[in-house]
């Protein structure tokens, strides 16, 4: 067992102050007042994210994402459009020179996703890591998991389910430290993500959404595909605090956030993730 890490848990916030957190969160370890933190949360109200990169009058219709009641928010990671409604969503903070870090960003995927696999399967289900290999894990090859190619192009380490992903997630860096997080979903409205996407014509957004289905998976419905019940937000929880404390080999110490995070994270609410200069920037 390696040293104790914080677990946060931070409860349904807006998609402004959940960003803000992360960062904050992010900031105060690297001037080592924490230690390095497993965050859990959820929003309020749902919300449509979108990756750093992402151009919002090309690919969102923001006048939907009003009209239907959804948060807005440009994340510091990159990746695409992420609805976060019935969820997990967690973050990771720790230093790139924690011990045994690796330096290349996509073997760090791998070690702070290694809770991932174990949330899964201690609710039941046979995730699997794409790209691990026998000498990555002893225990996975005990357990029979494989690395097989599920998807046309999978990324490295990406948590899948019979060839659908069930994870995703995105990481950063800055200050010298690591932000990874990402959303495990418990259910998923496919309809209303697709409506609040912009596409070229109808044909393209039927077309595309299909492709999404064939290739994304959410916890219940592959829980009652198998004849099982659904599980409440309550026991995902439960299942991947435990399954990080196992994947990162630590105990957990339970804390909130510091009045210093606390302080921060309005600051930057209020300067960059509440503003319109922030969200709208592409």
């Amino acid at each position: 067992m390696g040293a104790p890490w914080r677990f946060v848990h931070t409860g349904s916030r807006s998609p402004e102050e959940n960003m803000a957190i992360d960062e904050a969160m992010l900031i105060a370890h690297s001037e080592g007042r924490t230690l390095p933190s497993v965050r859990f949360y959820g929003w309020n109200p749902p919300t449509l994210s979108i990756g750093y990169f992402q151009r919002v009058h090309k690919e969102i219709d923001v006048s939907r994402v009003m009209e239907n009641g959804i948060g807005f928010v440009r994340r510091a990671t990159g990746g695409r459009a992420v609805l976060h409604d019935q969820e997990l969503t967690y973050s990771i903070i720790v230093s790139e020179s924690y011990p045994g870090m690796p330096a290349n960003v996509t073997d760090a995927y791998r070690v702070l996703s290694m809770g991932l696999l174990y949330g899964f399967q201690k609710l039941g289900l046979h995730a699997e890591m794409t790209g691990l290999a026998a000498q990555d894990s002893p225990q996975q090859v005990e357990k029979g998991i494989t690395s097989p190619a599920c998807f046309d192009s999978p990324s490295k380490y990406e948590l899948v389910l019979e060839g659908k992903k069930i994870a995703g997630s995105a990481q950063m860096r800055a200050r010298g430290m690591i932000l990874q997080h990402g959303s495990v979903l418990l259910d998923l409205d496919t309809d209303l993500l697709f409506r609040l996407l912009l596409f070229k014509d109808v044909k393209a957004r039927e077309e595309i959404k299909q492709t999404f289905d064939q290739k994304a998976a959410a916890i219940n419905p592959c829980l009652q595909s198998k004849n099982g019940s659904p599980v409440t937000i309550r026991e995902v929880e439960e299942a991947f605090r435990q399954g990080f404390a196992e994947g990162l080999e630590t105990e957990f110490i339970v804390e909130k956030l510091s009045g210093y995070e606390e302080e921060l994270a309005a600051k930057l609410v209020r300067e960059k993730y509440g503003t319109q200069e922030w969200n709208f920037r592409r």
